[in-house]
Parts: C-alpha cells; structure tokens; sequence
C-alpha cells in the first residue's frame, strides 16, 4: 500500500480533506476531521512509510497522520472499488497536477489520526513492537524466548513483533518450518535462525508482489487492482491440499486466539506432547 501511493503522494502539498457522505459505520477519526482539514490545509507530504500496519504521512509541519487501514480498508490513488463505502479524500497538488487520494473502507473498522511528533514517538517506542524487517536471529530470540505462548499466537502480538498479520503469519511458519502450536520460550537458536530468515523472505516477496488478495476480492492495491501474493501461497486457506512444500502432507487448519491457522503436519512438526495446546480443529 505504501509503495504504491508514495509516488503519488510524496512532495504533494495538501490543497483539502474531505469527509466523503457514507451512511454506513464511520471511522474512528481523532480529533475531528474538520479540525485535521484546517490543520493540515497547505502542507506538504514530506515522506510516506509504513509503520507496522500503518501508513504514515510525515508532513511539512512536523505532524504526521497516521492511517491504520486495519481488515477492509484501502488507500487508492484511483477509482474505488464502489463510491458507497468511500470515507475521505484528500485532494494534493503536486506541481502543475492535482491529484486525488482515497480511504475507501467496507466495513469502518479503519482509523485516522493526526499526531505531533511527541505524539509519533510515543507510538512508535511505547506501543508497538519491532519490525520484523531487518531484525536479527538474536533479536527474535531476544524477544520471543520470555514469553510462553504458541508462536502463531505471539506473531500476532503487534506489541512484541509489529506489522504480522494473520495470513503471513502462518506463511512464515511454513517457510521456517515450525509448527504453529511451539511454544516460544521452547524454540531453539537454529529455529530463530529459520524464523528471521522466513520472515523476511516472507514479507519482501508480499511487498513486492503487492499483498494477497483473497477470494472475498476485499484488499486491493493502491490502483485498485489484485494484489499477487496470493499465487504463491504455500498454506494459507489450503485446507485439504496436498503441501506443495513436501508433497506428502496434507494441509490442516486449526483455530488459535480466534484465528484460522494453516500448516503442514509433514513439514512443521507438532511440538512435543505438552510442549503447547495445539487448539481445536476447524474445518
């Protein structure tokens, strides 16, 4: 989302915000949208980056809105999936050219913010956990080897390791070779080793392929268009499949936190009997 939007919205000054009308649940806006609008009118956008699952707009003043798409949410650069669910728009001058960008949301559930820059920091240092982008083995373990929980469900926790999501985190744990149920504080240094490097190659191929789009066709990139992880998917929503991993194995879904999770039986090894709850089987 990120890189799709920055080059279109990077050194763009902020000519005005708008609430689009949308009689479905709104978002959560702080402060009020009218209030961001008169504060941000004139800026420019000095840097757009990614901050765990947020896209972060630093702007001229020192500010920065902060927008967390969260499940249903998109920032468009073009035409929306359908103009009923359009939320805010922002309209940018770059040069002689005016542009438009959108947050388009189905179901409300994202969130906008304008932050100081103390506001910022504490965001960043207080509140969320790591990038898992370019962290060690031996921060992995660092962080991870405290806590006793399933390693699925602590990929998850965004104030241990920030920007994992449900879907990578099960792709991750197939690419490391590491049964979901594991309990953290019982993984050794080799399989830290294999969860920084699955990580990694995990979530730059997701970038550079522009996320995963699913069959409900909700996230779409920057240009309204399918993003293309989802082809090379190893587990994620493969129940039944045969493994295209070990071609033995059969893929198996089960539910942890609340949340479907997807491995191989073949490649990622359940834990030793009460080493963890491996949770109850969905179908």
């Amino acid at each position: 989302m990120v890189r799709g939007i920055r080059p279109h919205v990077e050194r763009g000054r902020i000519v005005a915000l708008r609430a689009v009308p949308c009689r479905y649940r709104p978002l959560t806006i702080s402060p009020p949208l009218p209030q961001i609008a008169r504060r941000i009118r004139g800026e420019r956008v000095e840097a757009v980056r990614r901050l765990a699952k947020r896209v972060v707009l630093r702007l001229s003043s020192g500010e920065a809105l902060v927008i967390e798409p969260r499940m249903t949410g998109l920032l468009l650069i073009t035409d929306p999936p359908d103009r009923e669910h359009l939320r805010v728009e922002w309209e940018l001058r770059r040069g002689r050219r005016t542009g438009r960008l959108w947050f388009w949301d189905r179901r409300g559930l994202g969130t906008l913010r304008l932050l100081s820059p103390s506001e910022l920091h504490d965001l960043e240092e207080c509140r969320l956990g790591c990038d898992p982008l370019g962290l060690s083995a031996e921060r992995w373990e660092e962080l991870l080897s405290t806590v006793r929980r399933p390693v699925k469900v602590a990929l998850l926790d965004q104030s241990l390791i920030a920007g994992i999501g449900n879907l990578y985190a099960s792709e991750i744990l197939h690419a490391a070779g590491i049964h979901p149920a594991h309990r953290t504080d019982r993984l050794t240094p080799p399989q830290f080793i294999r969860l920084q490097t699955a990580a990694e190659t995990v979530l730059q191929t997701a970038i550079a392929y522009e996320g995963s789009t699913l069959s409900d066709g909700t996230y779409r990139n920057a240009l309204n268009q399918n993003g293309g992880y989802q082809n090379a998917h190893r587990v994620y929503d493969r129940a039944g499949q045969t493994c295209p991993t070990c071609r033995r194995g059969v893929i198996r879904r089960i539910v942890q936190a609340q949340r479907s999770t997807f491995y191989c039986p073949v490649c990622q090894r359940p834990p030793r009997p009460g080493a963890a709850h491996v949770g109850r089987a969905g179908a």
